[in-house]
């Protein structure tokens, strides 16, 4: 039983140290994060271009740039199949979609709208997470 606890607390131990370091790591400069713009519940595809301390400088993906505290910065992870929500046709309403494909780019997405089937190709800056 002894045994069993304490192989329990080292792996409990090596899981809070890589979630951390996993943390730290995407905030260096020039990786690609989600960043809660303005501290809403919303995450946005960016880039971090400054790293001082507590505070990170994000360049996101839509042109717009914030400086925020690191708790509001996480590594960047959609995927194909990721949940999002887009602005359809670059207009002024958001749309839950699915991504189906991810541009070797980077920044260039397909995603299908949950609503009506519609596929479109868009770009990351337009797009968002919860």
């Amino acid at each position: 039983m002894r045994a069993m606890n304490k192989i329990l607390m080292i792996s409990l131990a090596a899981a809070l140290t890589l979630m951390a370091s996993s943390q730290l790591g995407a905030q260096q400069r020039g990786d690609w994060v989600l960043a809660q713009w303005r501290g809403g519940e919303f995450w946005f595809p960016g880039v971090v271009d400054v790293r001082e301390g507590n505070a990170v400088t994000i360049a996101y993906d839509d042109g717009t740039r914030e400086t925020l505290p690191v708790k509001s910065v996480r590594p960047y992870t959609w995927t194909e199949g990721s949940r999002i929500e887009c602005l359809w046709a670059g207009g002024k309403e958001w749309y839950a979609a699915r991504i189906t494909k991810m541009g070797k780019d980077g920044s260039s997405i397909d995603v299908i709208y949950d609503a009506d089937g519609v596929y479109e190709q868009t770009r990351t800056g337009a797009c968002r997470s919860r």
